[in-house]
């Protein structure tokens, strides 16, 4: 039996996948709660949200996460961070999945990656669970009613979390598992209903294919000045940096907080929605997320609440710190309406330096922004893992090492091109700590930093005096009306500065002993920096 709207030359028969239950094509928001509510999957919270719980898996699993090695693909992954699968162990994963779903109802989401008509990519969503059909209909971008009778994937995703992997069998880590195979145009994720591997995998797919096209893909958010898409601005940076919080300025027009493409046009956001987390969310800091947590068909994941008013509690962490809602991009008033921009003028490279050592906002030069791309650098601070005790560098390449199939060089070589190509002016901005490390210091005042940005994006900033960094070498503005100087100066800070120079010292070090492993797949000028 099959339910909604599809393609009646594509339906799940066609690709092999036979014997369910009911299969719903395509269901809306409204259908997919209703569904995923009678089935108890999740519990209708406060506005019309579903509140849903992820088990075990609170966040992605990138050990369990593998490319079927073929000779098609052979020499581009980068098999140092992308585990390796046989074609053959991928086959009788695929048969077991199939077998495992016979007889199951199915929810089928026919959805897009890529805001940009010439460089979309056209992706079907098979799932057991009706929240995961909501979650993606949300994340991905929803064609047309009209264009789903034409519609046929270009990818197809299975995601089966009831279904366990065994490792012998499927020569995977454990019962979780993300394979995908580029030849076969098919990705399978079981073991784990974390619904951030759905989006990820299709951010996974689009960071391979794009590079071919010419086109950069970034783990970045973006917006651009009111009225003026031109005058775009890409924000990279890891999970607390502050990427979906300081692209969702008012003031500015939301281009997204994820993952945007920069192609010879311009900048396009991949999805049609966000994913916010919302460990200490607040009505004061961000008014507009906070907004959607109480609107409906928001999946709230992995978030306590009193079962009896169902008043969701913002700083229980007892589930998970990775507490998210899932709502599309129009949830967000200042939210552009056709997801693309210009080049852009500015790139912000996010960084949360829990060392105490970097400078609130610095100005890179193209070798600069690259040295830094390609470290990705943040920190772990104590209490955040058990047995972190004091500040610990996390270094993931181009700010998401875990998405990108290919080599970290790849992207670099491209984000070069189009920095050069059209004259984007590269900033570093810490909104970690200041004053001293974690422990000691305190955060850096997100006041301060929006004043920053904004004048760096304004161009104002750039106008001003700026001193070099003994450190990293670049260049630090001395001033800004409505920042208190000192804080441009991380040393003065400190109440020793002594202690200052020799957590510098580590830092620095830190960069080096990391980037030693690039030194032989880079340019000269970018190996200077690397060197002081």
């Amino acid at each position: 039996m099959t339910v909604g709207r599809v393609n009646p030359n594509c339906r799940l028969e066609d690709q092999g996948i036979k014997g369910a239950g009911t299969v719903y094509y395509n269901l809306n928001e409204a259908a997919l709660m209703e569904e995923a509510i009678r089935r108890g999957e999740g519990k209708l919270g406060n506005g019309g949200t579903l509140l849903v719980s992820t088990g075990k898996h609170t966040g992605r699993s990138p050990k369990d996460k593998f490319v079927v090695r073929t000779p098609a693909v052979e020499h581009n992954i980068w098999w140092e961070n992308n585990g390796p699968m046989t074609p053959e162990a991928f086959d009788q994963l695929h048969e077991d999945m199939l077998a495992h779903m016979k007889g199951g109802d199915l929810f089928v989401q026919d959805l897009y990656g890529g805001a940009d008509p010439e460089h979309r990519l056209d992706v079907r969503m098979v799932t057991e669970l009706a929240w995961h059909g909501l979650f993606i209909r949300h994340l991905l971008r929803r064609p047309a009613r009209e264009e789903l009778d034409g519609f046929t994937p270009d990818y197809t995703i299975i995601n089966c979390p009831s279904f366990k992997a065994d490792p012998a069998r499927h020569g995977c880590r454990s019962e979780t598992v993300i394979a995908l195979n580029f030849d076969a145009r098919l990705i399978l994720i079981g073991g784990t209903a974390y619904a951030g591997e759905n989006k990820k995998s299709v951010f996974t797919l689009l960071n391979y294919l794009l590079p071919e096209k010419g086109v950069m893909p970034m783990h970045c958010s973006a917006n651009h000045a009111p009225g003026n898409p031109v005058d775009a601005a890409v924000f990279f940076g890891l999970s607390g940096t502050g990427k979906t919080t300081l692209s969702a300025d008012p003031s500015r027009t939301l281009i997204g907080d994820d993952e945007h493409g920069w192609s010879d046009r311009g900048t396009f956001n991949f999805e049609g929605g966000c994913y916010a987390k919302t460990i200490n969310l607040s009505p004061e800091a961000e008014p507009e997320i906070y907004s959607t947590t109480t609107r409906f068909a928001t999946v709230i994941e992995n978030m306590v609440y009193d079962p009896e008013t169902l008043e969701l509690d913002f700083d229980d962490d007892s589930l998970t710190a990775n507490m998210r809602a899932a709502y599309p991009l129009e949830a967000i008033s200042n939210a552009s309406e056709t997801a693309m921009g210009g080049h852009p003028k500015n790139v912000v490279m996010l960084t949360c330096d829990a060392f105490g050592v970097l400078p609130p906002i610095a100005r890179l030069t193209p070798a600069q922004a690259m040295y830094h791309f390609l470290s990705g650098f943040t920190s772990k601070v104590a209490g955040t893992e058990r047995g972190v005790t004091e500040p610990e560098p996390t270094f993931s390449t181009c700010f998401g090492a875990p998405f990108m199939p290919r080599r970290p060089e790849v992207y670099g070589e491209l984000l070069r091109q189009k920095i050069a190509k059209h004259g984007a002016t590269c900033w570093l901005v810490n909104t970690g700590w200041t004053g001293g490390a974690y422990g000691t210091g305190s955060r850096m005042p997100i006041k301060a930093t929006r004043a920053l940005l904004a004048a760096a994006l304004d161009g104002s900033l750039a106008e001003g005096d700026f001193r070099k960094d003994p450190n990293f070498g670049f260049e630090v503005p001395t001033s800004l009306k409505g920042v208190p100087d000192e804080l441009l100066d991380p040393r003065g800070t400190w109440a020793d500065p002594e202690a200052y120079d020799r957590q510098a010292a580590k830092l620095v070090d830190m960069f080096a002993s990391n980037f030693a492993q690039y030194e032989a797949h880079i340019d000269d000028d970018i190996r200077a920096v690397a060197i002081g």
